[in-house]
C-alpha cells in the first residue's frame, strides 16, 4: 500500500529532484551540485500556514519620555506591559531589563525568566540565560542574536541605529556584560531609574552593536539622566523588553 506524501515530504522531494539530480547531470558538475544540494536539504521549511512563535522580547518603541526616571522598575516594567498588550501579546508577565544598585540590588538577568526568546517577527533571540549572556567561552563567541535586524520594537519596527537619522542605539541597562549589576559606590542607574537630573550615569548598551563596543547590554555610561543628556549620547530612553514567562 503506498505511504501518502507529506507536505513536508514533497518539499523534501521537490528539493532534491531540483538540485542533487538534475543538479548533476555531468560528472564534472557533481561536486557543485553536491555542495548546494548540501545546503538546500539544510534551509529550514516553513510551510505556508505555520505561525511564527510568539513575540517574548522587544525593545521599548518609545520612552518614556523623562530621561532615565522610569518611574523605578515596576514603572518600566508598567510600560513594557502596556506595550505589548497594545501589540496583542499572549504573553504576562513582561519584565524591563534593568539592574538596580544598593539595598535589595537586583540583577535585570534574574527578572527576565529562563527563555528561550523571540522577537517580535519570530526571530530568536536566545534560547536561554547560558545563550543570551555569553555565560562560557563558546557561548561568548558564537554571542546571543540581539542585533539590528532582529532586536525590533513591539511593533515589528526597526530601531534607529548608527548610519540613522536620529541615532537611537543606546539602551539603558544598569548592568555589566553578564547581566548583573554594578557593586561598586558609583551610581549606573540614575538613582535606581528615578531621576532625570542633568548629572548621574546610567549604564547603556547597543542593540546594533555598533559605533564604540559590540556589548548589547553594557557599552559606555550616560552623561547625565535627563531626555537630552540621554539624546547627546545617542539614545532616547528606550530598554529591552522580555516576557518572563516565555516558554
Amino acid at each position: 500500500m503506498p505511504l501518502k506524501s507529506s507536505p513536508i515530504s514533497k518539499v523534501l522531494t521537490g528539493r532534491f529532484n531540483t538540485c542533487c539530480i538534475k543538479g548533476s547531470s555531468t560528472m564534472t558538475k557533481l561536486p557543485f551540485a553536491l555542495a548546494a544540494c548540501a545546503v538546500l536539504l539544510a534551509t529550514p521549511i516553513v510551510l505556508a500556514g505555520d505561525a511564527p512563535p510568539p513575540m517574548s522580547f522587544f525593545i521599548t518603541s518609545v520612552g518614556l519620555g523623562d530621561g532615565a526616571n522610569l518611574g523605578g522598575v515596576a514603572g518600566a516594567d508598567a510600560h513594557c506591559a502596556k506595550l505589548a498588550s497594545a501589540a496583542g501579546s499572549k504573553y504576562t508577565q513582561w519584565k524591563a531589563y534593568l539592574s538596580t544598585q544598593g539595598a535589595g540590588a537586583i540583577n535585570a538577568r534574574d527578572r527576565i525568566g529562563q527563555g528561550p526568546w523571540y522577537g517580535s517577527k519570530g526571530g530568536k533571540i536566545a534560547s536561554n540565560q547560558a545563550e543570551l549572556h555569553g555565560d562560557t567561552l563558546e557561548l561568548a563567541r558564537l554571542g546571543n542574536a540581539v542585533m539590528k535586524n532582529t532586536a525590533l520594537s513591539e511593533k515589528g519596527d526597526p530601531i534607529n541605529g548608527v548610519g540613522n537619522t536620529p541615532n537611537t542605539h543606546d539602551i539603558l541597562t544598569g548592568s555589566k556584560p553578564d547581566g548583573t549589576a554594578y557593586t561598586d559606590a558609583a551610581d549606573h542607574t540614575c538613582k535606581n531609574w528615578t531621576s532625570n537630573a542633568a548629572d548621574g550615569i546610567a549604564q547603556l548598551g547597543h542593540f546594533d552593536r555598533a559605533g564604540g563596543g559590540i556589548s548589547w547590554n553594557s557599552v559606555h555610561p550616560s552623561r547625565g539622566c535627563g531626555q537630552a543628556n540621554l539624546v547627546a549620547t545617542g539614545g532616547a530612553g528606550l530598554f529591552y523588553c522580555f516576557a518572563a514567562d516565555a516558554k
